[in-house]
């Protein structure tokens, strides 16, 4: 007999919020990838057009953890309009010594969000000027409100610009923004005004043609681009990436293929132009921002290593608070 942890999304509510130490949990992740060691397989993807949905697995072992996640994430854009989330999912954390399953984590994917919107943290904390005013957000669901959450623990700015294609979801988002950090969010109805104004701006959204300009770009900005996540995305006009002074990624051959990188390649960016991953820039065997004055882009697509990183953080964390359900096996 043995015990299998059971974590529902109202346990890890309980003791996993978005803050420095989770930033540092998947920062350590990134760092993991540069060394060249984590075994991270492509991320298996499957679009359900007639749905207008998608489901993406991911998993990755990493040398020295007693576990490595499986990670399950459908994302269904339909749904708010029945009044369900548009994200869902689990994760199973198997045991890398016997490839037994030590616990399953039902968060509907709870820890698939805060470990998104924690890469954007650490994307700010190494790309982003060192004094941000004024951040933007292109895209107004859970993570266009997270991913500022995040990116304001590591510059905290004063001003926050909303956009999105429907005003109302936009004027929410500002107001939902606001109330949490208090500062001031207003929602804009032109998202080169939000480009424009900002020194730190995130898209978060499932856009297959781009919803940022390369006209809209000037010194001392900073971009995170994390909607593009399946072949087809594109939120980044290709012509941006060609003009910044740094573009980066968390894994080329992410990006290449389901990112920002693979719109780019057709445009022109060469082949043999390998962008730097952000776990490189963070271990600095490849150079990050060095002027305050530079462009830089970053594109997030989600990698098995945060998603093992923080799994196993989280059943740590609910062995230590005595939180969860215990089954035999």
């Amino acid at each position: 007999m043995r015990d299998i942890f059971v974590l529902t999304e109202a346990d890890l509510r309980k003791f996993i919020s978005l803050n420095l130490d989770i930033v540092d949990v998947v920062e350590r992740a990134f760092l993991a990838l540069a060394s060249g060691k984590v075994v991270m397989p492509p991320i298996l993807s499957m679009d359900l057009p007639d749905a207008h949905g998608e489901v993406d697995v991911k998993t990755a072992y990493i040398p020295g953890f007693d576990g490595f996640a499986i990670k399950v994430s459908p994302g269904f854009f339909n749904n708010p309009k029945i009044g369900l989330p548009s994200l869902n999912g689990l994760m199973i954390l198997f045991s890398a010594k016997t490839g037994l399953v030590d616990a399953l984590l039902l968060d509907n994917g709870y820890l698939t969000d805060i470990r998104t919107a924690a890469a954007g943290a650490v994307a700010a904390r190494h790309l982003a000027p060192p004094h941000v005013e004024t951040a933007g957000v292109l895209g107004t669901g859970v993570q266009a409100r997270l991913q500022i959450a995040a990116a304001h623990l590591v510059r905290p700015f004063s001003k926050v610009l909303v956009w999105g294609r429907n005003a109302e979801n936009a004027a929410a988002c500002a107001r939902d923004i606001a109330a949490n950090l208090s500062i001031e969010a207003v929602a804009v109805a032109d998202p080169a005004e939000v480009v424009r104004k900002s020194q730190l701006v995130v898209t978060t959204t499932p856009a297959r043609d781009p919803v940022l300009k390369a006209d809209w770009l000037h010194p001392g900005l900073h971009i995170t681009a994390m909607g593009a996540d399946q072949g087809g995305k594109n939120e980044i006009d290709p012509a941006a990436i060609l003009a910044a002074d740094l573009f980066a990624c968390d894994r080329v051959s992410q990006s290449e293929t389901v990112g920002e990188l693979q719109t780019a390649r057709k445009a022109g960016f060469p082949a043999d132009r390998m962008p730097p991953e952000l776990g490189e820039i963070i271990a600095r065997t490849k150079t990050g921002r060095s002027k305050d004055d530079q462009v830089t882009i970053c594109d997030l697509t989600g990698t098995g290593a945060q998603d093992t990183a923080i799994a196993t953080y989280a059943l740590l964390a609910a062995k230590k608070a005595d939180i969860g359900t215990i089954i035999k096996a």
